[in-house]
């Protein structure tokens, strides 16, 4: 927690006045039953009507300086906890941004969602509340303890004891509480995570009628959340009781003490009175302090949260030491792969095998590599290692005769073109999605347009944009829910291609497309001017007719790598897949 302060750095003056108004408030507020017991003892006692009047008309003054300087420190307190909470926001979103695949895989998009939200809302909170009173509440506990000394010694000794036993209820409940918050945040994770899931795959589960199991799993997550949260609740709400237990025991001490010394000449009843006053004010404060307490308790449970994922190693960054000369040499050498696997193999973090084993080949310029394979092959595992969204365990993957390591990050996914197996959109137009694929910042805008326009015409999107009424113009909901699996495909095939890219992913990216919009596709591509070596991962064998090289992962191993027709004679798995999709290309082979 410690470590997140550094984002007040910028409002140093607020959390220095903040706290310096709510000590001034508290100055004025321990003047009160002084002036008390001044109206008691003179004012009443002498029926001094003039005396009285002006006591009271000094109270009222006190408690408007009063109330100014509590409205100047939240205003103070209230800039400096929304400040703080928008840059570690904005911090702890660019640190997410520039996690790989694995460490996103490793916390969890529930998690991190919970983090950036949630969790910075308790942290904001936090930080609000102790600059408005985690000096002012113990100032006014301890100032009006040694007032009760400047009244009456032997009275003022009931403080000294019901002080300490206060402190000790607070604090040994705060450090029960603290370990149980960060559980009451680990449940909200999980219900988070289910709640993340159902929603995305609200087509699923009702295609396949799993809603009451859903409803079910929900029910356990969220009632073990209820459970943990009222067993802390209990504990907390033990603060309460026992502290208006020992100050009301507190005030009968004072009382008791206070009505023997007055009839016995040696306090006034105005002494008492203010006595009675300073003993309620560190009743208040001490309420005060103790849910002060259980506010800092969550934040600091959420802050250690926050900063166990802002202490992860964002760990994507390349070497910059001899990096351009290699690659110059690199492109000058006639014959050069353009991406070369190098006896490859990847293992997911905390998985018990490896998903790809021992790849190895080399991808030429203008060049089109198939990629095929049954369910979890492997296959979107080989072409995520290109652009580096995970690292290989062995092996090397090289881009340009350069290992993918030794590349600012920027720079190498600058070259590459990925379009995932889902086709994502974001909200805004068609233009901002496409805009997306590259920064065309100072570029002219005929440039821009020409870019928009030849993206559209190669991803065969051209057509159904300009048969929209606002045309690039048209709006998009979140997710591209507003368009059809097709056009969406296509629309982010088109984002990928405006960066005109040297290497092109397509990642099971036209399963949404007929055969012949698949096919225009293809040759569209391959009519580019200057054509990028592209990847196709496929489960149409019709996809992959076409390609220079098409590779055939069974359970992340190499069961046969060559054309179409050199498959078609050697590999059993490119067989079986191919003659699924074409039974009667299987008896044409035969009867030859």
């Amino acid at each position: 927690m410690k470590k997140l302060l550094v984002y007040l750095k910028d409002y140093r003056k607020e959390t220095v006045l903040a706290p310096l108004f709510k000590m001034l408030e508290a100055s004025f507020e321990l003047l009160i039953p002084i002036v008390v017991k001044r109206i008691v003892d003179i004012g009443i006692a002498g029926e001094d009507r003039g005396y009285v009047g002006r006591m009271c008309l000094i109270m009222i003054l006190l408690g408007i300086i009063g109330l100014l300087c509590s409205v100047t420190a939240q205003y103070f307190s209230a800039k400096a906890a929304v400040g703080f909470a928008t840059k570690l926001r904005h911090s702890l979103f660019g640190h997410v941004q520039r996690f790989s695949f694995s460490q996103v895989d490793k916390c969890g998009n529930a998690t991190l969602i919970t983090r950036m939200t949630s969790d910075v809302n308790q942290v904001q909170n936090g930080v609000n509340m102790v600059l408005r009173l985690f000096l002012r509440s113990p100032f006014i506990v301890f100032g009006a303890m040694v007032m009760a000394f400047t009244i009456d010694v032997k009275a003022a000794l009931v403080f000294v004891v019901v002080i300490p036993v206060l402190s000790l209820v607070v604090f040994g409940i705060m450090l029960i509480t603290i370990p149980l918050y960060k559980k009451v945040q680990s449940g909200l994770d999980r219900v988070l995570g289910v709640t993340r899931g159902n929603l995305t795959g609200v087509r699923v589960l009702r295609a396949f009628h799993k809603e009451e199991e859903e409803i079910a799993e929900f029910r356990e997550g969220n009632e073990s959340l209820t459970a943990i949260q009222m067993f802390v609740g209990r504990i907390s709400a033990v603060m309460n009781p026992v502290t208006y237990i020992v100050i009301n025991g507190g005030l009968i001490a004072l009382l008791w003490i206070g009505a023997l010394r007055v009839d016995g000449g040696i306090l006034t009843q105005g002494a008492v009175l203010a006595l009675v006053n300073y003993m309620s004010q560190i009743l208040v404060e001490l309420v005060k302090l103790a849910n002060l307490i259980i506010t800092v308790n969550k934040a600091i449970a959420c802050g250690n949260r926050i900063e166990a994922v802002l202490e992860m190693d964002a760990g994507m960054e390349g070497k910059e030491a001899g990096r351009p000369e290699k690659l110059e040499k690199a492109k000058n050498e006639e014959n050069s792969p353009v991406v070369e696997f190098a006896h490859v193999s990847l293992t997911y973090p905390g998985a018990g095998a490896e998903s790809l084993t021992d790849i190895h080949f080399k991808a030429m310029k203008g060049q089109t590599i198939g990629i095929i394979g049954g369910t979890g092959s492997g296959k979107s595992s080989l072409v995520n290692l290109i652009p580096r969204f995970y690292e290989a365990t062995k092996g090397c993957v090289k881009v340009d005769g350069l290992p993918v390591e030794d590349y600012p990050v920027r720079e190498l996914r600058d070259k590459i073109g990925v379009v995932p197996q889902k086709a994502v959109l974001f909200k805004g137009t068609i233009r901002e999605n496409l805009l997306m694929g590259k920064d065309f910042e100072g570029a002219d805008e005929t440039i821009i347009e020409e870019n928009i326009k030849k993206a559209l015409e190669i991803s065969q999107s051209a057509e159904f944009v300009d048969s929209k009424p606002e045309g690039l113009e048209t709006r998009i909901s979140q997710g591209g829910k507003n368009l059809s699996g097709g056009q969406r495909q296509r629309l982010t095939i088109a984002r990928a291609l405006i960066r005109q890219p040297e290497i092109l992913i397509l990642d099971d990216s036209a399963s949404a497309l007929d055969y012949a919009t698949d096919l225009k596709l293809r040759k569209a591509i391959h009519g580019m001017d200057n054509p990028p070596v592209v990847f196709i991962v496929s489960q149409r064998a019709s996809s992959l007719l076409g390609a220079s090289l098409i590779i055939v992962l069974d359970d992340g191993n190499v069961a046969g790598m060559g054309s179409h027709e050199e498959l078609l004679a050697s590999c059993e798995v490119y067989q079986e897949i191919y003659y699924s999709q074409y039974p009667d290309k299987r008896g044409e082979v035969q009867a030859k």
